[in-house]
């Protein structure tokens, strides 16, 4: 399994629904509300080998409220 972090900006007053239904879907390791340009970090963890443009269009870019993402692939862990 590999690590992926997802940077989410939310609509304005929407960042407690998209958590919510991010929280839902139950998919994530970890979420967190954040301050600057995006509103929410998530932990997503994928099969090595999955495509993870199609998980992050199917998981996450489909739910209301997102206006923006940015994701972060990882290579190692110290």
């Amino acid at each position: 399994m590999k690590p992926i972090f997802v940077q989410l900006q939310c609509a304005p007053g929407k960042t407690y629904e998209v958590a919510d239904a991010i929280y839902r879907k139950e998919i994530v390791s970890e979420m967190y509300s954040t301050s600057g340009d995006y509103d929410l970090i998530i932990k997503v963890y994928i099969e090595e080998g999955q495509d993870i443009g199609k998980f992050i269009n199917d998981n996450i870019a489909t739910v209301p409220g997102i206006t923006r993402s940015l994701t972060t692939l990882t290579f190692n862990a110290f």
